[in-house]
């Protein structure tokens, strides 16, 4: 596991396909964010073909054409938009051109699956509601920490299965590594990456609502601050929140970017999820116990226990998604859930904003 968190992707081994090469042709675009790379691996893990690429900056697409020579490089983006055979276009761009870009792929009649915070403003989430419904296509969000975590998927298989009874409190802790001379200047202007609450806790308010089975959720309490990089004033390097599901459930995150140079790997992300009959661990990418990452500790009414899922779970959400998008289902994840996660962050990000102006 790496201290790089902007370019982390899982292997994705262990993914079964199900489409044939062709069938589901996909184009990736705009690699401003290094979770382009786990998309494009995860969509193709399962059959999905990449069959077009646009980003300005070759350097950053030269791994994937290596890896997926059958693509083609474009110099226009509308050229995959007038592409009949893509399907669907994957990207990863600064966050607040994300929801125009999304709105041009389902006007060209393609669904969208972008890198996670989707948009960056309720304005723009608006939008984006409005368009899908408007077209029928789908702006899906990879919301990696637990879309491409088999510890964190299967821990929402756990808790749908009963294993710790009524889900009462769901706790998210993501510290990150900062690495500020690595990042572009988009990372550390608030305007174009929204907010730590809009930005990181996107991923938190969708384990909150994925884990509690909620489908709404008040915000209680929200902070965000600078607390120790006064050379870089536009980070938020610090935030928390608290919120009430409609299921009664309590939830609170801490998002920071204060992950230490000792740390072995980008993030100690760890989520406990308390239940009427137990509760739950799941630590993600580092167990510092045991090593290696993707645990699961588990305590219920008869016993306590550590589950191994790492190269045992796989990434089911990808072959879902892929089926979904060729039979409109919504099993992977609903258009409904994507968007409520990020209304929530969103509502969180503006109430910590106001308590600080």
């Amino acid at each position: 596991m790496s201290r790089d968190g902007m370019n982390y992707a899982p292997e994705f081994k262990g993914n079964e396909k199900v489409v044939e090469t062709g069938e589901f042709v996909f184009a990736a675009a705009f690699f401003d964010h290094g979770h382009i790379y786990g998309q494009i691996e995860g969509l193709a893990s399962v059959g999905g073909t990449l069959g077009y690429i646009y980003e300005p900056q070759a350097e950053r697409y030269e791994s994937v054409l290596k890896a997926h020579p059958e693509a083609k490089v474009v110099s226009d983006f509308r050229e995959i938009l007038d592409a009949p055979e893509v399907k669907l276009v994957t990207a990863a761009a600064i966050p607040n051109l994300r929801c125009e870009i999304g709105i041009q792929v389902m006007d060209a009649g393609k669904d969208y699956f972008t890198d996670k915070c989707p948009v960056t403003s309720l304005e723009q989430l608006d939008l984006a509601k409005a368009k899908t419904d408007e077209t029928g296509k789908r702006y899906m969000v990879c919301y990696s920490e637990r879309l491409s975590s088999e510890s964190g998927w299967y821990a929402g298989e756990l808790i749908k299965g009963g294993a710790i009874g009524r889900v009462l409190q769901v706790l998210n802790l993501a510290p990150h590594n900062l690495a500020a001379h690595t990042r572009p200047d988009w990372f550390f202007d608030k305007q174009r990456y929204g907010g730590i609450l809009t930005d990181i806790g996107s991923h938190q308010c969708e384990q909150f609502l994925e884990y509690t089975g909620a489908t709404d959720g008040v915000v209680n309490f929200a902070r965000v601050d600078n607390l120790g990089n006064p050379n870089h004033p536009g980070l938020e390097d610090f935030g928390e929140a608290s919120l009430t599901l409609d299921t009664g459930a309590s939830a609170y995150c801490r998002l920071d970017w204060f992950n230490p140079a000792g740390s072995k790997i980008w993030g100690d992300g760890r989520t406990f999820v308390l239940g009427t009959d137990g509760y739950l661990e799941i630590r993600k990418y580092r167990d510092i116990v045991k090593g290696g990452g993707d645990h699961i500790y588990l305590v219920d009414q008869e016993s306590e226990k550590m589950i191994d899922c790492a190269g045992k779970v796989g990434y089911p959400f990808y072959g879902k998604f892929v089926l979904d998008c060729l039979n409109r289902t919504e099993h992977a994840m609903t258009q409904a859930h994507a968007f409520k996660a990020a209304e929530l962050s969103l509502k969180a990000q503006q109430l910590a904003d106001k308590a600080r102006s």
